[in-house]
């Protein structure tokens, strides 16, 4: 018996690699470039992709959740990861410097509004750059909500998930002394901004695995080692915004200004069993929506790539092509 039905159906929706027509380097100021690219339709309705983390980097498999044909598909690396320059640096790198960056990407390549897809903090950061420029987005496609509160980091660095998942978060709280476990963000933070490379990336690749460990419905809590150089960064830029709160002016911030994006048609995928990221802030968000659709996968997790959130992702995009045609 197939152990995973939902990967067959899953398969069917997902579009083949597409190259880009369009790669460059974007300089945003404040000694920053970042990369951006283009593929796709050139004249198809343009949709801009969020990638998580902070600090994950977009890849070619983010393109494969919508029709080329129908799409003009733009994905970038955030600031200091991916390929973006300078790397791992949290030097002028805000939540609203990259809001200032999406906006400067879409007057760049001349988009008047465009649709906007995010997932994790991609979702956080989605929501942020709608509320401050609701004319400029068409459609908001959510996936694994992240608002940004202390109670969400809290529940990830707290122990909260830590309770579902006792040896793997055994595993992420051993490399620090018993006296300094009550804020692991920060205990983490003096390590991971030590000035030592060969530190940094050590607590770089234990702050990673834990994450990495509970992306997936099937994980088993064990997480392959992530290159170095990558898990340092992604570590970084993660507990830079978690240490600052995403840079927000107060908790609760982005529920609180729901208005300003309440009439913006959008769509909130979440798996029913993600550890990462758990329902209640994607119900809380729709509660707030009166134009947003909540739909909750069952039997899977946080990861972009569960296939039942695949599947659901692109028939949502292939919905809004049909709509615009």
């Amino acid at each position: 018996m197939d152990k995973n039905p939902d990967q067959k159906r899953a398969v069917q929706y997902l579009y083949p690699p597409v190259d880009p027509f369009d790669q460059r380097m974007l300089r945003v100021g404040q000694g920053h470039q970042i990369y951006v690219e283009q593929c796709g339709n050139p004249q198809g309705l343009p949709v801009v992709v969020l990638h998580g983390g902070p600090g994950g980097g977009c890849s070619p498999a983010m393109r494969r959740y919508f029709d080329p044909e129908h799409y003009r598909i733009i994905l970038f690396d955030q600031r200091g990861c991916g390929r973006s320059r300078p790397h791992a640096s949290v030097e002028e790198n805000t939540t609203w410097r990259l809001v200032e960056d999406i906006e400067l990407i879409r007057e760049t390549l001349e988009i008047d509004r465009w649709c906007v897809f995010g997932g994790s903090w991609g979702a956080t950061l989605a929501l942020v750059y709608a509320q401050s420029h609701p004319a400029q987005v068409r459609n908001l496609i959510l996936r694994g909500v992240f608002l940004m509160t202390k109670a969400e980091l809290d529940w990830f660095y707290g122990g909260g998930a830590g309770r579902f998942w006792p040896e793997t978060w055994a595993r992420f709280v051993a490399p620090i002394p018993e006296e300094e476990r009550d804020d692991l963000i920060a205990a983490y933070h003096r390590r991971l901004f030590s000035g030592d490379f060969a530190v940094e990336t050590k607590y770089g690749r234990s702050w990673s695995a834990w994450e990495n460990a509970l992306a997936s419905i099937h994980s088993s809590g064990a997480s392959g080692e992530s290159p170095g150089d990558y898990a340092r960064a992604f570590a970084r830029l993660e507990n830079h915004y978690f240490m600052n709160a995403g840079f927000l002016e107060r908790d609760g911030q982005i529920l609180d200004q729901m208005e300003r994006i309440a009439h913006i048609p959008g769509v909130i995928v979440q798996g029913r069993y993600d550890m990462i990221c758990p329902p209640v802030s994607a119900w809380s968000l729709a509660q707030r929506w009166p134009a947003a659709e909540l739909k909750l996968i069952r039997n899977a997790g946080h990861a972009l790539s569960e296939p039942g959130i695949s599947a659901e992702l692109v028939r949502v995009m292939d919905r809004i092509a049909e709509e615009v045609a």
